[in-house]
């Protein structure tokens, strides 16, 4: 099901996406980074170490934009280039330790969403946990169709 454009439904949904990726923005240039610089960081801290080549397909940068990303985040203290241990002509980008600074600036708005998903009854917030899972595949696949 979809709600039609122009919907109540619809405009709801359309301000609660301005309002995340206003959020983003704003957190990353909180910190003195771009918002592909703290998406990257996000990818890296959910997926883990990789290669720049992986890291450029996930952000949807060329090889030169990447190295400029891996550049910024590793002068800013959040990733380090490392040999790939399973070949060491290869390098990884790998995250360092926890960014402080970014976790103290999203800090209140995760305590909010915290509280607000708090208020659902626990059934509720599994429809809620299956939505995200599923809308960000949903979003993944999208992206990958656009590019």
């Amino acid at each position: 099901m979809s709600t039609p454009a122009g919907s109540k439904e619809s405009e709801i949904f359309r301000r609660y996406e301005s309002a995340v990726v206003l959020h983003a923005q704003a957190g990353a240039k909180a910190v003195g980074l771009g918002a592909t610089d703290l998406y990257a960081l996000n990818i890296l801290g959910l997926s883990g170490a990789m290669t720049p080549g992986e890291l450029g397909t996930r952000t949807g940068l060329t090889t030169g934009p990447t190295t400029r990303l891996i550049d910024r985040l590793e002068a800013a203290g959040y990733v380090r280039r490392a040999a790939d241990p399973g070949d060491r002509r290869k390098v990884i980008v790998e995250p360092v330790g926890q960014p402080t600074e970014l976790d103290r600036v999203l800090a209140p708005v995760r305590r909010a969403i915290g509280e607000i998903i708090g208020d659902y009854p626990a059934d509720q917030r599994a429809v809620l946990f299956d939505y995200f899972e599923r809308a960000a595949a949903a979003y993944q696949r999208a992206a990958g169709e656009i590019g």
